[in-house]
């Protein structure tokens, strides 16, 4: 499986209570993808792998679910916005601020 099939697996099986746990503020987000970007790491997930895993994440929560916050309001407004270019550019700057913590 690809890591976009993987990626809407693991989006899609989440129960909604889980969903708005991790949503709930913008440091549970951060925290929640750290922790999936050192396991993509463990993994051997490449840079671009784990830029495009972060695009998925992201177009999905676009797309799918309600800002809980100010922060994910001006994210999801800035993706929405952005064409596919600027998008990635948006998720590689969310992946560094994740590894950077």
């Amino acid at each position: 499986m690809d890591v976009k099939g993987k990626v809407e697996g693991e989006l899609n099986k989440m129960d909604s209570e889980k969903k708005e746990d991790i949503l709930k503020n913008f440091t549970s987000f951060k925290d929640y993808l750290s922790d999936k970007v050192s396991k993509g790491e463990k993994l051997g997930l490449s840079e671009e792998q784990l830029t495009k895993a972060t695009e998925y994440v992201a177009g999905y929560l676009a797309k799918h679910e309600e800002p809980k916050n100010r922060e994910q309001y001006v994210l999801q407004e800035l993706w929405k916005v952005g064409d596919k270019e600027e998008q990635k550019a948006l998720s590689s700057l969310l992946l560094k601020l994740v590894k950077a913590e």
